[in-house]
């Protein structure tokens, strides 16, 4: 095995900030080729809430490297349709069933679950997560990077030769590379919760509601309860029943009542369009939402993050067992920026169509998406990209 983890002074390969799920599949993928990050976290534990909750086929394909796949699905829930309507009008109708994949559905799985498989994933490969460790610096040498960590037991210095920034959109990492994070913010913000209500239009289906007062998401979650989302200019900070209740009401189905019973999480979050404009700089390197952050329709934000982390851990293997120079790494910047921009591309486009507020306008989209619904080759093209799996090249090293 390649450098182990060090405690004061020895160099250390990898330091991946940040675990969660792509700084956990990264240091997993990194384990089961030899090498033996350290993998630290400012926060005490894993994830306890739900966030992310979606899971597609091409991110479950790629995952199959560090063998978690079929222990996801067998604790998710799979859902083969989804359909974009007008609150009881539907303009269009897609089934994942077809897709040209064994994991031809949704996966419906809330993060905390996937953050605790990729944990064990991580433990039965030999690694571990050093939590309540912060990054206070990062300073660059000759050699590598040296790392000012604080913890409970006091500061302490590890160097590394390569820093994997997995911290997130307000990256240390990143800023400390000096490497830019073009785009912008949308005035809205996003309303996510986690209910149980009633609900009598389907349980295999994900919804997702255009209406004039904006946009609305409704997915089954596992053991009855249901993921919602919605955008709101001005969204409270810590959502209640009566908030959440009053958007599916004023934007879902207009028949049968959808009474919300129990609120089990909620959250809200401001939309950010952005995009590093390098995906590495000498020895750091991006990787999730450190390299570009979008709006969660379409539910691709985990999943690009996560087929990052496995790319990047087969490439920067290859570096570090080979002794090749960092420059190699321009390869995993090849391949994941350009799918990390169309990601943006095709989550800006369902965020802006659902955001119409002209009634003509809105006429006009309803009308459009009744039409190309129509042809099997538009909702195939469709299916392919929400999928993920019209990106199989980006996750393909020759």
């Amino acid at each position: 095995m390649a450098t182990a983890t060090t405690a004061n002074g020895d160099m250390t390969d990898v330091l991946v900030v940040g675990a969660g799920p792509t700084g956990l599949a990264l240091a997993t993928r990194l384990m089961r080729s030899g090498i033996n990050p350290i993998i630290v976290d400012k926060l005490t534990s894993g994830q306890h809430t739900s966030q992310a909750a979606v899971i597609h086929a091409h991110t479950l394909e790629v995952l199959e490297s560090i063998g978690v796949s079929e222990r996801l699905v067998a604790e998710g829930l799979k859902l083969t349709q989804f359909s974009i309507r007008d609150r009881d009008r539907v303009l269009l109708r897609l089934r994942f069933d077809t897709l040209p994949t064994r994991y031809n559905f949704v996966l419906m799985l809330p993060q905390d679950v996937t953050e605790r498989i990729l944990t064990e994933a991580l433990v039965e490969a030999g690694g571990a997560v050093r939590w309540g460790c912060t990054v206070e610096s990062l300073t660059e040498t000759a050699k590598g990077i040296h790392a000012c960590l604080a913890t409970s037991e006091g500061k302490q210095i590890v160097p590394a030769r390569y820093v994997i920034g997995a911290d997130g959109m307000n990256s240390l990492v990143r800023e400390t590379a000096g490497i830019g994070f073009s785009g912008g913010s949308h005035k809205e913000s996003f309303v996510l919760a986690d209910v149980s209500m009633d609900w009598e239009h389907g349980g295999n289906e994900v919804m997702l509601f255009l209406s004039a007062a904006g946009l609305l998401v409704i997915a089954p979650l596992m053991a009855g309860k249901y993921r919602i989302v919605a955008t709101l200019e001005n969204a409270p900070a810590q959502p209640v029943i009566t908030d959440v209740q009053a958007l599916v009401d004023s934007r879902g189905p207009t028949g049968a009542a959808s009474r919300i019973s129990q609120m089990h999480w909620s959250s809200r979050f401001h939309v950010h369009h952005r995009v590093a404009d390098y995906f590495h700089r000498r020895r750091y390197v991006l990787a999730g939402d450190a390299a570009h952050v979008h709006s969660p329709a379409g539910g691709q934000g985990m999943n690009t993050g996560l087929v990052d982390a496995c790319m990047l851990g087969q490439i920067l293997s290859d570096v570090i067992l080979n002794h090749k120079d960092y420059c190699a790494l321009d390869h995993y910047e090849i391949l994941r920026k350009p799918a990390a921009e169309q990601m943006l591309q095709l989550a800006e486009r369902l965020t802006r169509l659902a955001l119409i507020k002209s009634v003509p306008q809105r006429f006009l989209r309803n009308v459009l998406l009744q039409m190309l619904g129509v042809f099997p080759v538009f909702r195939q093209r469709l299916q392919m990209n929400l999928s993920g799996l019209s990106r199989r090249a980006a996750a393909r090293i020759d």
